[in-house]
Parts: C-alpha cells; sequence; structure tokens
C-alpha cells in the first residue's frame, strides 16, 4: 500500500523526526511557535508562517537561539493564489513532510448581535485556511505516498460556551474535514489527524487568564485544575508528526486536562 513501511525502528525512535520538513501556519507566537518548537526539539526544520514577517523574523530568531533548524515564509492562508504559490516555493527547497495547520481567531459576541462581516472573517481564518492549505500540501504528499498533516482543532470542536458560537462551528467543522481529509486521502498513505488543546496560557487568552471569575470557573471546571501551558501541546503534537502515529487517521487528540471528560 502507498506509504506503508516495514516497521523495524525501536519505539523511543519511532518519535524521532530527523530528516523531516514541517510547516506551521501561524506560527509567529503563541500556540503556533510552541509546536514549532516541540517539532524542531525532535528533529525536523521547521518553516514558521505568518503574516507580519517583523514578528515571523523575531520568531525564527528565537528558535535559531535554541539552535533549532528554522526558516519562514509569510503568506495569507486565508488568499487561496498565495497559499498554493507559497507552496510550489516551499516544495522547491524541499518537501513539505508534515503540515501543521494551526492559524486561527477568535471573535466573541452574543450570535443575534453577531457582524456578518466577522463571521466570514472567522469562517475564512479558522477553516477557508485549512482546506487551501491543505490541498494545496497534500496534492504534493500525494504521489510520495506519504504525509502528515495536524489540524489544530479545539475542546470548542465537542463543547459550546455562551458567547463564541461562530468560533464553535469553526472548530466543530475542522472537526470533520480532518476525519473526510483521512478518509479521502488516507489511501495515499497520508496520515490527517487533528489535536484539540483546551483553555492554554497565551497572549490570546492573557484576560481570561487575569479574570479571576473566570479562571476559578475553569479551574473547578477542568480535572487537572488547572490551566495549560503551551509546552504541554507539544509531545502530542510530535506524537501526531512522528511514525509512532502510523496507524492513526482521522482522530482528534484532546489535550484538555479532562474538560471533554466530563459535565
Amino acid at each position: 500500500m502507498p506509504g506503508h513501511r516495514l516497521f523495524s525502528m525501536s519505539i523511543l525512535d519511532s518519535f524521532q523526526l530527523h530528516g523531516r520538513r514541517a510547516l506551521i501556519t501561524g506560527s509567529s507566537g503563541g500556540i503556533g511557535l510552541a509546536l514549532a518548537r516541540a517539532l524542531g526539539q525532535a528533529g525536523a526544520h521547521v518553516i514558521l508562517n505568518g503574516r507580519s514577517a517583523d514578528k515571523l523574523q523575531q520568531a525564527a530568531a528565537t528558535l535559531q537561539s535554541e539552535n533549532l533548524s528554522v526558516s519562514s515564509q509569510t503568506f495569507d492562508v486565508t488568499n487561496a493564489d498565495e497559499v498554493r504559490a507559497a507552496i510550489e516555493g516551499i516544495e522547491a527547497q524541499g518537501p513539505i513532510d508534515i503540515l501543521v495547520n494551526n492559524a486561527g481567531m477568535q471573535i466573541r459576541g452574543p450570535l443575534h448581535e453577531f457582524a456578518d462581516d466577522d463571521w466570514h472573517t472567522l469562517m475564512k481564518t479558522n477553516l477557508d485556511s485549512v482546506y487551501f492549505v491543505s490541498k494545496a500540501v497534500a496534492q504534493k504528499m500525494i504521489p510520495r505516498g506519504q504525509g502528515k498533516i495536524i489540524n489544530i482543532c479545539s475542546v470548542q470542536s465537542e463543547l459550546g460556551r455562551p458567547g463564541i458560537a461562530p468560533y464553535t462551528a469553526s472548530k466543530g467543522a475542522v472537526k470533520m474535514l480532518t476525519k473526510g481529509m483521512a478518509i479521502d486521502w488516507g489511501q495515499f498513505g497520508l496520515n490527517v489527524n487533528g489535536l484539540g488543546p483546551g483553555y492554554f496560557k497565551t497572549e490570546l487568552t492573557e484576560k481570561l487568564v487575569k479574570d479571576e471569575a473566570f479562571t476559578a470557573w475553569l479551574v473547578g471546571r477542568t480535572p487537572s485544575r488547572r490551566w495549560g501551558d503551551v509546552e504541554e501541546l507539544g509531545g502530542a503534537a510530535v506524537f501526531l508528526a512522528s511514525e509512532a502515529s502510523r496507524f492513526m487517521n482521522g482522530h482528534v487528540l484532546y489535550v484538555d486536562g479532562g474538560v471533554t471528560a466530563t459535565l
């Protein structure tokens, strides 16, 4: 079968990413940068992406100072033409073995007052980008008979909260798109899975972290009784990007301190 290889390496070696190239969208900070760091520490060359060249340069310099192999590519993941051109450029330098679709955004507000433009902006960033980038990369992976695609989902792929219905809709769609990609592309040797973070401390959640009432609610709601640290996503990302997950397809791996396990 395409992409199937006899598995003779040790279990620890199966987590190594040496010689692999990984593109991580939305990786100039936060969860994306943490995932890039983890994949780099496992041996991959990581390709950072974002829309701000300055932020990307700073992020790349940070990882390079940690002796990781890094490059960057500035392009808008919501623009299909830009995506196709960027993927062609990256592939000219070497194959994309691993794709992490991390770019995303949040716009909060009551659904009955939600602006139509905000709906479309959120869907373009959270859902359309996953389709555009995955399709462009999969078209390169399929002839090679192998490839790893990791779509960043969320606990909101399963659960809702007041004031974030559009975000929940977008992340629910990413979960189902992940399954659809696995169904269509698994036959070609591709592994497509999701990584579903719970509540993590990042610059995007800083206000919520500082909100004592929200943090008290979250800690009480989470079996692990705390916020997550972005570094705690790294192990799951390396697993999904490596040969260790070679028979996983269409699965969403939740790293959420147990939020999705309890009412």
